[in-house]
């Protein structure tokens, strides 16, 4: 019996830990715009923000959640550092909450979560209701583990060598709270380290002394796991919230801890039921933790303000200024911030078309070098973009959220592509014609000019279609695409008439006139890349690519008034 309890147990947390993991990814799928909002709305004063802290918590079932999110906003400039440490207050208070509610024999519940969300997942019109339906499963998940850990661990009370194995580990409470504090960050829950303490303590497989101290272990484990994911070590002003709060933790189980045997003593004379007197002295230390010190976060933002300044860096234009990690479990914001991102991308990009072009015209040399500084940016972003996106689509997405996930993909490896032309082609034009010395006629300048321009102007029409989807957008883009190439045949056959008139600097500049012309046409077709799956979405781009292949189709059929004409003699 004793060699079969580790692995049920081991079957027991990871089905716990799974559905905490579809309660907390169904709630951010479903509300994590309006949660965002919220939060941000509550940041008035310190009360408010614990309030919703709270409330955060208690629906997400995660305080390094709560952390990571209020972190994103202080790292942002977003949030002041007190009302911040308020929400972490208010959040291990909130993570109390779910504790506390399965903490009384609820598992029969746990077939209608099933029904309920099966119903809702599989029938749900909406994405939000399919969520609200994963939501519901992970609650039925959470409480299917509980009632498994309760068998698997009741049969083993007395084989004596799982008790001996559970006494040696937890007959000091200063092990107790290191074995708590480690076993929860390592799961990255409170609530389920928690919960599987309740389990043991109501199997009396560890003491009430041992399960206290386990608790407290797990209050400081849950504030050590934001601390190394919310934090970016660029910038040391970013570990001032999680240290914060790692502080809060530390400095209330040292005040509980010397006292812990006594509070053990008094609390089980007044609570016999362990599983109930564990969630009860869960939520009474944070609760207490929160007296004590939402008083005092003025002080401590003082002087985590002092002990880790604010690092003023120089602009990095190849750092990516919109991927927020902590968005990435709320596909409809991560997104958003993805393509708010392609966007920046989008602005070098443009830049660079306007600067090589200014660096032709005017034989800047400077002006080509600030070009290819740029583009190395552009690599660098098209790369944290592609990963970030990457990330997200490994989670699951409905189908409007993989298309748009797709699209931004494609459209910042389009930009990289253009970042590439203008680079490695329009650059060493540039330079080819700064060194030869060699000057444009008056017309082909002007033609070279124009084409940039509405090149240019198709650019910033892009840049809208790609983040509005506007369907009359996109097919003047591809109409755009279709005169842009009789411009460059109709450039290209004056280009020639001046060649045959032999006119010098026609003849010096040909090939140079020739490649320009080419390369600002490619650079167009990598624009109008956006259009097509604005189209394809309303069921016209294979219409409309099949008319592009084949565009003379009618007029290629002879009419019969036609036919004597090609059998009449020569």
């Amino acid at each position: 019996m004793g060699s079969m309890v580790l692995p049920d147990l081991m079957g027991g947390v990871a089905l716990l830990l799974w559905g905490l993991h579809m309660v907390h990814s169904g709630i951010l799928r479903a509300f994590g715009p309006d949660i965002r909002l919220l939060l941000a709305k509550a940041l008035n004063n310190r009360f408010a923000a614990f309030a919703a802290g709270i409330a955060l918590t208690a629906l997400l079932q995660s305080s390094t959640a709560t952390a990571l999110i209020t972190s994103s906003f202080t790292s942002e400039g977003l949030v002041s550092l007190v009302p911040a440490l308020a929400i972490m207050l208010g959040a291990n208070v909130g993570t109390t909450l779910i504790v506390q509610i399965l903490s009384f024999n609820i598992s029969a519940v746990a077939p209608v979560l099933f029904v309920l969300g099966l119903v809702a997942f599989r029938s749900g019109a909406r994405s939000r209701i399919k969520d609200i339906g994963r939501v519901s499963i992970g609650l039925g998940l959470m409480l299917l583990a509980l009632h498994i850990l309760l068998d698997t661990l009741a049969p083993a009370e007395n084989a004596p060598g799982v008790r001996v194995f559970m006494n040696a580990i937890t007959g000091d409470p200063v092990l107790c709270i290191v074995i708590g504090a480690a076993v929860t960050w390592a799961v990255h829950s409170s609530v389920a380290s928690v919960l599987l303490i309740m389990s043991l303590a109501y199997a009396h497989f560890v003491s009430p002394l041992a399960a206290l101290a386990l608790v407290l272990g797990a209050n400081i484990g849950s504030a050590i796991n934001p601390v190394f994911e919310g934090a970016h070590r660029d910038n040391p002003a970013s570990y001032r919230l999680p240290l914060g709060n790692l502080v809060n933790r530390l400095v209330g189980v040292l005040l509980v801890a010397p006292f812990l045997r006594p509070i053990t003593e008094h609390l089980q004379a007044w609570q016999p039921d362990l599983a109930k007197l564990t969630a009860e002295f869960h939520m009474a230390f944070n609760v207490a933790t929160a007296i004590i010190f939402i008083g005092l976060l003025d002080t401590m933002a003082r002087l985590l303000k002092r002990l880790l300044p604010n690092r003023v860096r120089e602009a990095d234009p190849s750092r990516p200024r919109y991927l927020d990690e902590s968005a990435l479990e709320t596909p409809s914001l991560a997104l958003a911030d993805a393509a708010r991102e392609t966007l920046h991308m989008g602005d070098h990009v443009e830049i660079m078309l306007r600067k090589v072009m200014a660096a032709m015209m005017t034989d800047d040399r400077a002006l080509v070098d600030q070009v290819s500084k740029m583009d190395n940016s552009v690599d660098s972003l098209d790369e944290a973009i592609k990963l970030y996106v990457t990330k997200l689509t490994r989670g699951s997405l409905d189908e409007r959220e993989g298309q748009r996930a797709m699209e931004i993909i494609s459209f910042t490896i389009n930009l990289e592509h253009i970042g590439d032309i203008i680079d490695k082609n329009l650059s060493e034009l540039a330079i080819k014609k700064i060194k030869r010395r060699l000057e444009f006629s008056p017309e082909g300048a002007e033609e070279l000019s124009a084409f940039h321009k509405r090149t240019m102007d198709s650019l910033r029409i892009a840049f809208g279609i790609f983040m509005s989807g506007d369907v009359n957008e996109a097919r003047k883009l591809l109409v755009e695409k279709a005169h842009l190439r009789d411009t460059e045949i109709a450039a290209t056959e004056r280009h020639l008439d001046r060649l045959r008139d032999g006119r010098p600097e026609t003849i010096e500049t040909t090939s140079l006139h020739l490649d320009v012309l080419r390369d600002l046409r490619r650079i167009h077709s990598h624009i109008c890349s956006v259009a097509y799956p604005v189209l394809d979405a309303v069921g016209e781009l294979a219409a409309r690519r099949s008319t592009e292949l084949n565009p003379a189709a009618p007029s290629m059929r002879p009419s019969t008034q036609a036919l004597p004409m090609l059998d009449a003699p020569e």
